[in-house]
């Protein structure tokens, strides 16, 4: 048996961070990781999901380049399989960094499944190497939520598989309305798939701003993506043609393909936590207190897998402040993602993008007696001449006692560049006089979030 100061499970965002800084505080550190380094943001999620979005952006550019004089030889042609094949290479740029960085920190790695015989004890399911550790920290992510249990089942693709399909399929139908299910919806319709979306509510992005979600729904069926709400697919079978998804209401959908984007949930079946004296949380998750420890000294969870923000940038910030205090002795304040008012911008990566940060109109109103509503819709400068329904939506919650800025709420090009400022602003507390008192930037989208200046609504008068 090895003797290790820290031994991580999963070689995702968190786990990784965590284990370069823990060797980098002079810990002994190994970690196993029994797919590819990288974890679900880099290796099938995020980053190969962001590049499958610029191509598909492009569709539009080319629309719109004759409205800037442009004059295009001919019709543009798009391939799949040359857009997978350089993806597929740059995400094997990435796993190959992540690998050199951990090596170059010292940690000693294993393309291997691990199980916690004990708070103490680590055992490779494939090697039976067996290793005894200060501390365990699991990072082990998340994974697609089967849904339902339905006939057929096995017939879809879940987010994990899109990445790998040989060819584009011609008629896609998406089960789920969330971020997954939007910007996979998005990306193949504007690849040129025929899409169909099949939702349980009225409504995409359960959780978001209202208005947002409005206004995001109507411009993708401006694009044609098709919505069909409450409603929930019963079965999927064979068809003479590819498949068919049957509704709950008994209509049948022909499709090449079934994506079932229903979530996704803590990835800790099979590790051994509960053996080793860990409960679950009702959805899997590893229950830790704000430092990433679990009720059993020893063991620590940090990112997707405690089910609590389930975003990269979290599951980062959680194994660097965990291995900066466990290890380098740095005790840094709570995290600000943490917590019922952490706020925490995030972007869905549909076409057009949503940006937000902070309290959505209705949790504002849960909160406070007195809240201003300011909203813009209008149209971006470029879609005037490339003639598009393009249109750009932006919301300010704002707390009318105090000034204070509670929430910023936006759809439209380069939402998510414009929500990484406001998140800053939103963390020193910035105010509605603060946000008049900037000198806009102009012509731009985002001066219309330091120039309205009269509410649209008005709660609490």
């Amino acid at each position: 048996m090895k003797d290790v100061d820290l031994f991580v499970i999963g070689g995702g965002s968190g786990g990784v961070r965590a284990a370069r800084v823990a060797a980098g505080h002079g810990a002994r550190v190994a970690l196993a990781e029994s797919y590819r380094l990288g974890g679900t943001c880099v290796i099938r999620g995020c980053v190969p999901k962001k590049l499958m979005v610029l191509a598909s952006r492009f569709a539009q550019a080319f629309d719109d380049a004759a409205g800037f004089g442009w004059v295009l030889p001919a019709a543009p042609r798009f391939d799949w399989a040359e857009l997978k094949r350089r993806v597929d290479t740059e995400v094997a740029r990435l796993e190959a960094a992540y690998r050199r960085t951990l090596e170059d920190a010292g940690v000693e790695l294993h393309a291997d499944r691990a199980l916690i015989e004990d708070p103490h004890t680590v055992r490779l399911m494939g090697s039976g190497q067996r290793f005894r550790a200060r501390h365990i920290l699991v990072a082990t992510g998340a994974t697609p939520e089967a849904g339902p249990p339905i006939p057929g089942a096995e017939l879809a693709a879940s987010s994990n598989e899109v990445f790998q399909w040989p060819t584009q399929p011609r008629r896609v139908v998406v089960q789920g309305a969330g971020y997954i299910a939007l910007e996979f919806a998005c990306l193949l319709r504007r690849l040129g798939s025929d899409v169909t979306v099949v939702l349980r509510g009225e409504r995409v992005l359960r959780g978001f701003d209202d208005g947002l979600r409005e206004h995001l729904q109507a411009q993708l069926e401006a694009q044609g993506v098709r919505f069909l709400a409450c409603r929930s697919v019963a079965s999927i079978e064979r068809a003479s043609e590819g498949l068919a998804a049957v509704l709950d209401d008994g209509q049948l959908l022909q499709a090449d393909a079934v994506l079932r984007a229903l979530g996704r949930v803590p990835h800790t079946a099979g590790l051994g936590l509960e053996a080793a004296g860990v409960a679950l949380g009702p959805d899997g998750g590893v229950p830790v207190d704000a430092g990433g420890t679990t009720r059993v000294p020893s063991l620590h969870a940090v990112g997707d897998v405690t089910d609590r923000v389930q975003l990269t940038p979290a599951a980062i910030r959680e194994g660097q402040a965990w291995a900066d205090r466990v290890f380098g002795g740095i005790e840094r304040t709570r995290l600000s993602h943490l917590g019922p008012d952490g706020l925490v911008p995030s972007a869905v990566f549909t076409t057009p993008e949503v940006g937000t940060v902070g309290l959505t109109e209705a949790q504002a109103l849960l909160r406070h007696a007195d809240i201003d509503i300011y909203r813009s819709d209008f149209r971006p400068i470029r879609a005037t001449l490339a003639g598009s329904s393009e249109r750009m939506w932006m919301k300010l919650v704002v707390q009318r006692s105090s000034g204070r800025v509670l929430g910023v709420h936006l759809v439209g090009a380069e939402a998510a560049e414009m929500i990484q400022l406001a998140g800053v602003a939103l963390t020193l507390a910035a105010t509605k006089p603060d946000l008049d008192a900037t000198l806009a930037v102009h012509p731009s989208a985002a001066e219309e979030l330091v120039t309205m200046r009269v509410p649209a609504q008005q709660h609490g008068l």
